[in-house]
């Protein structure tokens, strides 16, 4: 049997190595992120639009930690009864919780710090996750219909006032992926989930809430490797 010996050349290797090499060497120390935030709370059909930004500390060449801030203006959602403190009124004068519903107005703040975990296989593409947990703020305005304040009157209940305010912690996961333009530029396309409980005076469960961001990444630096 004979056996044919296939040496590659130098060059043949640097071609199929470079490309990570180069994602091992290039790899930016500091990330700022500015872009447009665009948040839903689809049981309270809440959407809010405004913007974020982020800073991160590169440590390693899968990790960052940083710091996010966002703010979220000129929302606008409904208040079901039924996840109200006052659906046990409802339903004892027979009306169904879930048929009643109260139109508010929001703005909402948000600020996390944690890490941020890169995935950098190809050159021009970095994904990236990240657990989140951090703190929310929103201050909520709303009319109560006539009637129902009328009815809450009658069974003594709390009448909530018309401007409410709130802060509280959140946790979540988020993720998404950078189109690298260049070493010091890229475009940034993400999704977060957060798990919160707001006005739990007020409201009885959970909320939930999907925050979509977009915008350009500005990086410098570069990351020290041991070697």
């Amino acid at each position: 049997m004979q056996y044919v010996e296939f040496q590659a050349s130098p060059s043949l290797w640097n071609l199929v190595l470079l490309p990570a090499r180069r994602a091992q060497q290039d790899v930016n120390r500091y990330t700022l992120f500015t872009g447009f935030d665009y948040m839903i709370s689809p049981a309270r059909n809440l959407t809010e639009r405004g913007f974020e930004t982020d800073f991160g500390v590169t440590v390693r060449p899968g990790m960052a930690l940083g710091a996010d801030f966002g703010a979220l203006v000129n929302g606008a959602g409904t208040l079901n009864g039924g996840e109200t403190i006052y659906a046990p009124i409802l339903t004892q004068v027979q009306l169904n919780p879930s048929s009643v519903h109260v139109a508010f107005k929001s703005t909402t703040y948000t600020f996390a710090a944690g890490p941020q975990f890169y995935f950098r296989k190809w050159e021009k593409v970095t994904l990236f996750a990240r657990p989140g947990f951090g703190g929310i703020h929103e201050n909520a305005s709303f009319t109560l219909p006539p009637q129902l304040g009328l009815l809450l009157t009658q069974f003594g209940a709390p009448i909530p006032g018309p401007h409410q305010s709130d802060t509280t912690l959140f946790f979540g996961l988020g993720g998404g992926f950078d189109v690298n333009v260049s070493r010091h530029v890229g475009m940034r396309f993400a999704a977060d989930w957060v798990n919160t409980h707001l006005f739990s005076n007020l409201l009885t469960g959970r909320q939930n809430y999907v925050r979509f961001s977009v915008g350009p990444t500005w990086r410098w630096g570069q990351l020290k490797q041991q070697q």
